[in-house]
């Protein structure tokens, strides 16, 4: 076989060969240089420990120090070449350095191995991204917090299978979405507590016979401690998945929101008006406005979720300790971490923008039969009737009001007790919406003053 046609077996792309096609697969700087500034900031940390540990001279700890400056400022500015023969992140830097300050930079390795390097490194990058998550959920749950105080009387259909179930108040519905994206936000506070943990020190599996102080890397790069053993160290990407995990819920709360978004932004239920900045129209139908915002979020939590499941199959087979497998672990956590955050700031902007139509929520409250339950209730705490047959009470008055095109208030008290004759005229006051809401008062509920105290709990945690 001539080389030409095994060339043309490994593909058009890869005309240079099987070298070519080992550069490729085996290089990870097309991605991983997204992690420049938290390399370079473990470097700057680890030469300073070197230094203070007397494995190197001052002089050259400063060189690289300076060096490495230089280096960051390079990459900031855009002018910083990078090299795929030279594989990752870690070596384009470091050969860099050297150019810069020479011989110094061959001193920076010691006591450490891009084993320890690149699982510190992608720590410091998904620590950074926790940050910006709890930012992206406090602005969220602020904006919710407004409209729930705005809202915290305005009566809208509560649903279960999306059919009307009772009466509730805008401002609970939105303290719902508080609740959830709440939990979030206390599991990305979790994670990033249980991550905060320094690999730095572990080298490439067994630790290093240097007087290295583990302690002192640790506490420079703001970790809380140094990892307790390093085999475990250089092979764990629990943080990852960890972080995966939590985006993934957190986008599946966002996606339920959003389809919500969607449904009542639309002709057939105009509860809500998006604003235009959060909007499209058709290329071909004036009348349109598409909650476009709203449906890419919803498909977000695919990608989201779908990189969770990547990584964890990359992992799941690897002995201890450290697999070049692990390098497919941080497209997929950048990806998704990329379309995490975007997802809270344009959900926050949707929020913040969107104007509830007070007056459909409230038309749309008061059909389907909503206070069905509360004759109900009614029954069985005033008539003390056993709620089975409270329910075949209600039911039949339902029916009858089903059938002459009305809803149960406009029944007259004759009507209802020609069903039960214990009926009595204070049957009305849990039939309207209003009353309906204002007698949720139990702890969570949606009544009105409910809400309030919730919106104020929850600002006094934020502020706290």
């Amino acid at each position: 076989m001539t080389d030409q046609s095994s060339n043309q077996m490994w593909g058009g792309r890869f005309a240079a060969g099987p070298d070519a096609i080992m550069e490729a697969i085996n290089a990870s700087i097309g991605f991983d240089k997204r992690m420049a500034a938290q390399d370079i900031a473990g470097s700057r940390a680890h030469a300073a420990m070197l230094a203070a540990t007397g494995v190197i001279t001052d002089n050259d700890a400063e060189a690289i120090r300076e060096g490495l400056l230089t280096v960051l400022s390079e990459i900031e500015g855009g002018t910083f070449q990078f090299s795929t023969a030279l594989e990752d992140i870690h070596m384009n830097v470091e050969a860099r350095l050297k150019e810069i300050i020479g011989e110094p930079a061959g001193r920076l390795h010691t006591g450490r191995s891009r084993n320890d390097q690149v699982a510190t490194d992608f720590k410091l990058w998904v620590r950074d991204q926790l940050d910006a998550a709890e930012s992206g959920l406090l602005a969220l749950i602020r904006a919710l917090l407004s409209q729930a105080e705005a809202g915290a009387d305005w009566v809208m259909p509560g649903f279960t299978h999306l059919q009307t179930a009772q009466p509730v108040t805008w401002g609970h519905h939105m303290m719902a979405y508080v609740e959830m994206f709440g939990r979030d936000l206390s599991r990305v506070r979790d994670a990033r507590v249980r991550m905060n943990e320094s690999p730095l020190g572990s080298a490439a599996l067994a630790g290093t016979s240097f007087p290295i102080d583990r302690e002192m890397t640790a506490s420079a790069l703001g970790f809380d401690r140094p990892t307790a053993n390093s085999l475990d160290a250089v092979s764990d990407r629990d943080f990852a998945l960890e972080f995966l995990s939590v985006a993934s819920i957190c986008a599946m709360h966002l996606s339920r929101f959003a389809e919500e978004l969607v449904i009542w932004s639309s002709a057939q239920f105009r509860f809500v008006t998006l604003s235009d900045r959060f909007s499209t129209g058709s290329s071909i139908m004036p009348q349109k406005k598409n909650p476009d915002a709203a449906e890419l979020i919803r498909a977000k939590v695919g990608r989201i979720f779908g990189a969770n499941t990547a990584l964890m199959m990359v992992m799941k087979g690897l002995p201890l300790a450290y697999s070049k497998d692990m390098q497919e672990d941080k497209e997929q956590v950048f990806d998704a971490a990329d379309n995490w955050m975007l997802a809270l700031a344009a959900m926050e902007g949707m929020v913040k923008d969107m104007s509830a139509n007070r007056e459909a929520l409230a038309a749309a409250a008061g059909s389907g039969f909503s206070t069905a339950t509360d004759l109900a209730d009614w029954l069985v705490r005033v008539l003390k009737v056993p709620f089975r047959d409270a329910h075949h009470v209600t039911g039949t008055l339902v029916a009858m009001a089903e059938s002459r095109g009305c809803d149960l208030p406009d029944l007259s008290l004759e009507d209802m007790q020609g069903v039960h004759d214990g009926i009595t005229e204070d049957v009305f006051s849990v039939l309207g919406v209003e009353n309906s809401v204002n007698s949720r008062m139990s702890y969570g509920g949606t009544a009105p003053a409910q809400v309030r105290a919730q919106v104020a709990r929850w600002k006094e945690m934020l502020e706290g």
